[in-house]
């Protein structure tokens, strides 16, 4: 009979002896590092500018702004099922092709969107084939592949770096989109984010299969994979999903996805009711991908020194804290900058601790899939975030109850990421009868 037990990381000293680890060299790892987060750099930033276009697709196609927030909300859910998907086949048939085929199917939806004239076409454009190839180049494949080629005590750096990368996306595509809409008009704009999407197949060179030397001591021991050693894929996602602390990592991430979706998709609605102008919202979007990249960068530090789920729980209420004073402050364009700034310090600085956890939990054999399925439940919840608040929206004429939501979710996501055991989930060999 199989069973699982938990024991703290220091304990693995009793578990068999693991075969040496595999890594790169000390060069060939930077550019490993730098090449991921380039081009998370550019599939986040082509989805993290989707906010910017709903005005003026609604008012091409007049499908309305519950139709296009629920095209967009489906792109939210398939962004987060395609990791998952994208991170198995990475984690059995290396993360290239799977990257360059998201980017090919990422061009073809977001070229093809400023030309539908119906639900169903929206759908297929902004909701599967953009949403699909942005999850193929996104954070479980990306943290996955570098952090199977990388030593242990640089990875917590590498996915607060390679996550900054996707910050920077924002923070650059945001404010340049906004200015080719207002000098050439939207269509450019998205065309020109469709044939932006083609640069990440040739930063994919950097992560095929490495030339790589073993690591002796410690090191190798510390990077062996002690719960995936020796069983398959399904057998360690019934492990994981046996797990109470894998839940409640899937829990807070789902109110992560919520709160970064209603906000990437409605903050441009929030800012016209405000009487305010477009470039305020390009601003305010940004500003929170550049103080992403201090929250991501910081994130990846204070995860080798402190508890994980003591950093998700701090951003989770300080999330609450934000909103409350943003929801007090007069609706000015300073309010939303400063609102943008702190907001974003935490905005996607959740990845790096949660991927983390998931590798304590359960090693880096299957990080990909396993993270991904977290990315997930964060999808799941970017899904109700973006279709929500466009019914609010129409409904009322407002996002009030948004951002209620927000604070009540916030709060919930901080406390349940405190009960997480932080111990590396041990697959004990069978016993076998004398």
């Amino acid at each position: 009979m199989e069973e699982t037990m938990q024991t703290n990381t220091e304990s693995l000293t009793a578990s068999p002896a693991p075969s040496p680890a595999i890594t790169v060299q000390p060069n060939a790892g930077w550019l490993l590092i730098v090449s991921a987060a380039a081009i998370l750099m550019i599939t986040m930033g082509a989805r993290m500018t989707t906010g910017l276009f709903i005005s003026p697709l609604n008012t091409a196609t007049g499908l309305g702004i519950v139709t296009i927030s629920f095209a967009a909300a489906i792109g939210q859910f398939v962004w987060g099922a395609a990791q998952p998907i994208c991170g198995a086949i990475a984690d059995k048939y290396g993360p290239v092709k799977v990257i360059i085929v998201g980017a090919f199917l990422l061009a073809a939806g977001t070229a093809l969107t400023p030309f539908v004239r119906s639900e169903w076409s929206l759908l297929l454009a902004m909701g599967v084939l953009s949403a699909a190839g942005a999850g193929a180049g996104s954070f479980s494949i990306l943290i996955g592949a570098t952090a199977q080629r990388l030593p242990p005590e640089k990875r917590a750096f590498a996915s607060g770096f390679i996550n900054a990368g996707g910050s920077f996306g924002q923070f650059v595509f945001a404010p340049l989109m906004q200015a080719i809409i207002s000098s050439a008009g939207w269509i450019a704009a998205m065309l020109t984010l469709a044939a932006s999407t083609l640069l990440t197949i040739p930063m994919t060179w950097a992560l095929r299969k490495p030339q790589a030397v073993a690591v002796p001591g410690p090191a190798a021991a510390s990077a062996a994979v002690p719960a995936a050693a020796g069983i398959g894929l399904g057998e360690q996602i019934r492990i994981a999903l046996r797990n109470p602390s894998y839940w409640c990592l899937h829990a807070g991430f789902f109110t992560c996805g919520f709160h970064i979706a209603f906000l990437v998709t409605h903050l441009p609605g929030e800012v016209a009711l405000c009487n305010l102008p477009a470039s305020v919202s390009a601003t305010s979007l940004g500003l929170i991908g550049l103080f992403n990249i201090m929250g991501s960068l910081t994130a990846g530090a204070l995860g080798s020194r402190y508890r994980m789920k003591s950093l998700l729980a701090l951003m989770y209420f300080s999330r609450a804290v934000i909103i409350v004073a943003y929801l007090l402050a007069p609706k000015t364009a300073l309010t939303f900058y400063i609102f943008a700034a702190t907001l974003g310090f935490t905005w996607l600085a959740t990845v790096p601790p949660t991927a983390g956890l998931v590798g304590k939990l359960f090693g880096l054999r299957y990080l990909a899939t396993l993270f991904g399925l977290t990315l997930l439940s964060h999808q799941i919840g970017g899904f109700f975030g973006a279709w929500l608040g466009g019914i609010a929206r129409f409904q009322s004429g407002n996002y009030n109850w948004m951002w209620y939501a927000d604070i009540a979710l916030a709060l919930l996501a901080a406390l349940v990421n405190l009960p997480i055991k932080e111990a590396l989930v041990v697959r004990t060999p069978a016993v076998v009868a004398a």
